[in-house]
């Protein structure tokens, strides 16, 4: 089993104690997919599921996506096209952060976001 179906199928089962609609084919079925393809990614028997479909579980199960999808090894379309659109700064960005601790990313994101720019 891989990180990502452990994790689905954990936070599926968890929300199934308490509502029984989160039964695999339930949720299978609201996110638009076949039991059997949820049941295999679950059981790591896949490569996590499309974007597309990453998001839906993380709409359904309440997760958040952007982290949903790193579980998963993968990227949002969004992020990409803002790395794309300054790839050398983004890069440098990256690089430059990936060590700090994450109170100190905290500050500097609560700083862009309430700069003057």
């Amino acid at each position: 089993m891989n990180e990502f179906g452990r994790y689905i199928r954990e936070k599926r089962e968890q929300l199934l104690q308490s509502d029984k609609s989160f039964s695999l084919r339930q949720v299978a079925g609201r996110i638009g997919i076949e039991p059997t393809y949820l049941s295999k990614i679950e059981r790591g028997g896949l490569a996590p599921p499309s974007e597309q479909v990453v998001l839906k579980l993380a709409h359904e199960l309440g997760e958040n996506p952007d982290i949903l999808l790193a579980i998963g090894g993968k990227v949002s379309q969004e992020l990409k096209e803002i790395i794309l659109q300054r790839p050398e700064l983004m890069a440098d960005l990256l690089r430059q952060i990936k060590d700090m601790p994450e109170h100190a990313i905290l500050r500097i994101v609560r700083e862009v976001k309430d700069g003057d720019w």
